[in-house]
């Protein structure tokens, strides 16, 4: 019998090895597509932010150029300013239907229209105030993915405190495009702020309990996609959120 409770606990611990495993390699493959979805955005966002402007030997902005004219001032702007959102919903929408390959490449077209969005950063804020920014961004969303990770806590408790916060900002959002108030714009920031920061551990710990060891390659694949699609769009809301609080403008 002592023999017989030995070996099934011995089955177990390897079983539990092979899942904690699984899980590790899963999750990295969601940071991993995360980052290079990040490391595109950026990118895209630079060099077009770049493009836009008319520098003069201070480094102060004196005008725009074509692209930056027809980026940040036309009517196209709107197309590319909600061309994310496109992106989103039709990814969360068609991703079952996908191929793991279309579906990569999905998310990365998606992350260099964001980058396209974005690129007013570099026009209107000073690049060593993005920089650090960036960095307090990754430090808070760090720390609170890995509390996600890490918690015992089941955090669908507060889920729907922070979807309502989610909700608020994206009115409060469109309401201040026509009366451009800068109370407004603060406080929007301040919940920002709080909202994305809880929802990075959220999506973290979703992430996480979406994991099954049994899932096939494609699925698993796909979870993660769509797992780094859920990251992606918190810390970039993060970052734009403690941008408008602590970057320095032109």
């Amino acid at each position: 019998m002592a023999l017989d409770f030995n070996q099934r606990s011995f089955t177990k611990t390897v079983d539990q090895t092979a899942i904690d495993e699984g899980l590790r390699t899963y999750m990295l493959k969601v940071y991993n597509y995360m980052a290079v979805g990040l490391l595109i955005t950026g990118f895209v966002a630079y060099f077009f932010g770049k493009a836009s402007v008319i520098s003069n030997d201070m480094g102060q902005v004196v005008g725009l150029t074509e692209i930056g004219n027809l980026l940040l001032t036309s009517p196209l702007r709107w197309v590319i300013m909600l061309a994310p959102l496109g992106f989103i919903f039709f990814i969360q929408a068609r991703l079952q239907r996908m191929s793991v390959a279309s579906a990569q490449t999905t998310f990365w077209l998606f992350a260099t229209v964001m980058g396209l969005s974005l690129c007013y950063i570099f026009v209107v804020f000073t690049q060593s105030s993005i920089v650090r920014v960036f960095f307090i961004t990754s430090g808070t969303f760090g720390a609170m993915s890995l509390y996600g990770y890490t918690t015992k806590r089941n955090l669908s408790n507060i889920a729907g405190f922070l979807i309502m916060g989610l909700i608020g900002i994206i009115i409060a959002s469109l309401v201040n495009l026509f009366m451009q108030s800068s109370a407004i714009q603060f406080m929007i920031s301040v919940v920002g702020v709080i909202v994305f920061t809880g929802l990075t551990a959220y999506y973290t710990q979703t992430i996480k309990n979406m994991y099954y060891a049994g899932d096939s390659e494609e699925a698993s694949s796909k979870k993660a996609i769509l797992g780094a699609l859920s990251l992606y769009l918190a810390f970039i809301n993060l970052f734009i959120m403690l941008l408008q609080l602590f970057g320095q403008r032109r």
